[in-house]
């Protein structure tokens, strides 16, 4: 073996090597298992469930009114006759939808300003850190309520566009702190030495040592997310088409579903949103003791 063909072979080693660690770690977090399994169910649900709906639509009358769960209604029908597992399913999905879809838009506007802030430093740093903190202090929940109910955009998208423009000013600050405290090293002077302009040094260099980072962030975001599209469809205001988990809730608070007994009627979409939000932060928990040799669970 010549010596190019022994240093290659050490190096792909020592690149494998940290790859296999965080596996072995991973696999043996059960906080990180379990989070994720429930996650992964869910995301089952959402995917195939609808193959297995009793109707393409989820406000198509399809049985006896307030049926309760059985083989043929599984989680039984609403005061209309409505088949509460469709709206579950497509409630489910598009949970999904808007948990990735605005969980992905404030993490790229949080990484890239962000990135350029702590990078650049200087008058950028301080326009960015301004915006930043004139978003961060505006109280998101009555914006998107005012945002919702005067322009009359009410899809789904839509919602969770803006949902993700007021969520990224705290990730925006955290990725600055962690990017100024990446931007001196060795490794980044000598990408700059070599001629390497902003944008390949960020996504070369910093962005990188910051992977796991900036996934925990996603996983955050991404429930954070749900929690806000809940909030506003249980107010009324979610999306005029389609059904979600908190729009469920909000026609069973309005059609008296509890004083009338109907519990599989609200319980389902609210042990969703809970255990598949809960899920998220504990699997990000996990993922911060994998990352973190600290708190590794030996």
């Amino acid at each position: 073996m010549t010596a190019l063909q022994e240093i290659t072979t050490r190096e792909a080693e020592s690149a494998a090597g940290p790859s296999r660690d965080w596996l072995h770690f991973a696999i043996r977090n059960k906080k990180l298992v379990i989070g994720t399994l429930i996650i992964l169910l869910f995301l089952c649900i959402g995917v195939f469930g609808p193959l297995l709906a009793r109707s393409g639509s989820a406000y198509d009358f399809v049985g006896p009114r307030m049926e309760p769960p059985s083989s043929e209604f599984w989680f039984g029908t609403t005061l209309f006759g409505q088949d509460i597992f469709t709206q579950f399913v497509y409630g489910v999905r598009n949970a999904f939808m808007v948990g990735l879809f605005g969980g992905g838009v404030a993490a790229i506007v949080g990484m890239v300003v962000g990135f350029l802030a702590g990078y650049r430093g200087g008058w950028v740093d301080e326009v960015l850190s301004m915006l930043t903190n004139v978003v961060l202090v505006l109280p998101s929940l009555a914006v998107l309520i005012v945002v919702n109910a005067y322009l009359g955009i009410r899809s789904i998208p839509a919602q969770a566009l803006f949902i993700g423009l007021t969520m990224w000013p705290w990730a925006a600050r955290a990725i600055r702190a962690q990017t100024f405290s990446l931007r001196s090293r060795d490794f980044v002077d000598l990408a700059r030495l070599s001629g390497s302009g902003t944008g390949k040094i960020i996504a070369r260099e910093i962005a990188p040592n910051m992977s796991s980072y900036l996934v925990m962030m996603f996983i955050l975001m991404f429930g954070g997310a749900i929690l806000t599209a809940a909030s506003l469809d249980f107010i009324g205001l979610g999306p005029t088409e389609g059904v979600s988990l908190g729009l469920m809730l909000q026609h069973a608070s309005v059609n008296s579903a509890l004083p009338l007994g109907l519990w599989w009627w609200f319980v389902p979409p609210g042990a969703a949103i809970t255990a598949l939000v809960g899920a998220m932060y504990v699997a990000n928990v996990g993922l911060d003791e994998v990352f973190n040799p600290k708190l590794r669970e030996m």
